[in-house]
């Protein structure tokens, strides 16, 4: 291994990943699973250490997860082959943490990211045609094109956003709302390992704390912020103690049902009036920190190769599947032969879509009625137009 300190988080992926190491009691159209094992900071009550998941509710997951794969896989050929230009950065390896927290909380309760935001974009509700077309730069795209791969959003989906670590204030903001609101909804406010260390972040925990807002901090752990392993970077790399006074869980991010259920719990505790929480998930990115970035400078083949066969999240909910006779076989090649067809019949849809026109550079900076925007040209205004309302 190249990096030395991850030996012992892949050993860990070997020992609860999918072999044989976890345990279930399946009954007809549906199964019992043991969860994996987390840690807690600052938190007296117990979560739950099984979980139930139903037929419809494992396929679903095993669809959206493979969705998302399929996906970024699509985004990666696209950028490579320059219809994708910019900034591009991919979830691949992650897909178990976005799918789960999906399934712990409603439609209605909030989501705000970072940059990686892809799949999140298509869990909340956007058309894979409307994340490819949002890619590429076409007015199909969720953002009419404008966006790119950092700028997507959805229903009660906040970005996608560019800058590190800025997300996560405006998340507490967000939690804010619904506390003033009081319409008992939560925030699902992600970031990253190397969003982790920022001033920023560490202020909105005092705010949030101060305030009780009903925030659920997620801080997606794929261990390396851009080239730089958690292990240089951070003095503790316990993030779910970060908070201090505010609860914290860690939990392994491969497992999609152990993800839902912690997730369950954390939102259970906003709502119930108890304040923000922390939850780190345990990840791992298989690209690099972006497209640009071939990911193997700082970190060896045979590690992500390794990740790949001890803890996929889509190879360990497939061999659940199988154990628990939730599945068949020859159901899940269905399955992945139906979604290879959807996402290629999605992105030609998105590639038959069209650049919005030179005139429509300064419409959406504003919602609402016709306003005046500066332009290049020095005391040059230009009339702004919503378009999405």
């Amino acid at each position: 291994m190249a990096i030395t300190g991850l030996i012992p988080y892949i050993q860990s992926c070997i020992n609860v990943g999918y072999g044989n190491k976890f345990s279930s009691t399946a009954t007809e159209g549906q199964a019992e699973f043991q969860l994996l094992p987390y840690q807690v900071h600052a938190l007296e009550n117990e979560l739950p250490t099984a979980a139930t998941i139903t037929r419809s509710e494992a396929l679903q997951y095993y669809k959206q997860m493979q969705t998302i794969r399929r996906l970024e896989v699509t985004a990666d050929n696209l950028y490579k082959s320059k219809q994708i230009r910019g900034f591009c950065h991919l979830y691949n390896g992650q897909e178990a943490c976005a799918v789960g927290i999906e399934a712990a909380i409603t439609p209605e309760d909030s989501i705000i990211t970072a940059y990686r935001a892809h799949g999140w974009t298509y869990l909340r509700g956007v058309s894979v045609e409307g994340v490819l077309a949002e890619l590429i730069g076409h007015e199909n795209g969720c953002a009419r094109g404008k966006g790119g791969s950092m700028h997507m959003y959805g229903k009660n989906f906040y970005g996608g956003n560019g800058i590190v670590g800025a997300q996560v204030p405006l998340g507490a903001g967000i939690a804010f709302a619904h506390k003033y609101n009081k319409d008992n909804k939560v925030c699902i406010t992600l970031y990253g390992d190397g969003a982790a260390n920022q001033g920023q972040v560490f202020e909105t925990f005092n705010m949030a704390k101060l305030w009780s807002l009903p925030c659920i901090f997620v801080c997606e752990n794929n261990k390396y912020g851009m080239g730089t392993s958690v292990e240089r970077a951070s003095a503790s790399t316990e993030y779910y103690t970060r908070g201090d006074y505010i609860p914290g869980i860690r939990a392994n991010g491969h497992d999609v049902i152990t993800v839902r259920e912690v997730t369950k719990f954390a939102a259970d505790w906003c709502r119930n009036g108890k304040g923000p929480i922390i939850i780190e998930l345990e990840t791992y990115r298989y690209k690099g920190h972006s497209v640009s970035d071939p990911g193997i400078s700082y970190r060896t083949r045979d590690e992500i190769d390794h990740v790949r066969k001890t803890s996929d999240p889509i190879a360990m909910l497939k061999k659940k599947l199988l154990d628990s006779s939730l599945a068949t076989e020859d159901e899940i090649k269905g399955i992945d032969n139906e979604i290879k067809n959807y996402v290629s019949g999605e992105l030609k849809k998105a590639q038959n879509g069209k650049e919005l026109p030179l005139e429509d550079l300064y419409n959406d900076v504003y919602v609402g009625d016709e306003s005046e925007v500066k332009g290049c040209e020095p005391f040059a205004y230009n009339k702004s137009k919503s378009t999405f309302m």
